[in-house]
């Protein structure tokens, strides 16, 4: 990981971390860098959120990769996520909802496959054009 993905990261981080945590406000330091620290190592996260630790699946993996996908699609300065819900079940994350365009659909697809690393995404998004479908 090179030194811009490293600050695009913390910079994500430190916006969303008062969003995750519920409170308005900017995040502390401190709280930002135990985000970053998260993410930055990627490797123990993805061996984890495979999905395949258990018969019934890992709930707080799956809860901490819904979480991570729906930071990533809400922290995305052109993507509108208000229409879009993200589930996982057994490490698989499914998008539900509708977007605006095809060019919305191709960017949610994009930004929640690179928030779910090697796990598997399964479109279930609706193009709806000047409000109708």
């Amino acid at each position: 990981m090179n030194l811009s993905s490293k600050k695009r990261i913390w910079v994500m981080c430190a916006y969303l971390a008062p969003v995750l945590a519920g409170s308005a406000g900017f995040a502390t330091a401190a709280g930002a860098q135990n985000l970053v620290a998260a993410a930055v190592s990627p490797s123990e996260s993805t061996a984890e959120s495979s999905g395949s630790a258990a018969p019934g699946g890992n709930l707080t993996t799956d809860q901490e990769l819904r979480s991570r996908v729906q930071a990533a699609l809400h922290s995305d300065p052109y993507f509108y996520d208000r229409h879009v819900s993200v589930s996982v079940d057994n490490g698989v994350v499914s998008l539900r909802g509708i977007v605006f365009s095809d060019w919305d659909l191709h960017d949610a697809l994009r930004i929640a496959r690179r928030a779910a690393g090697q796990n598997r995404v399964v479109d279930d998004l609706s193009i709806e054009l000047g409000g109708q479908r």
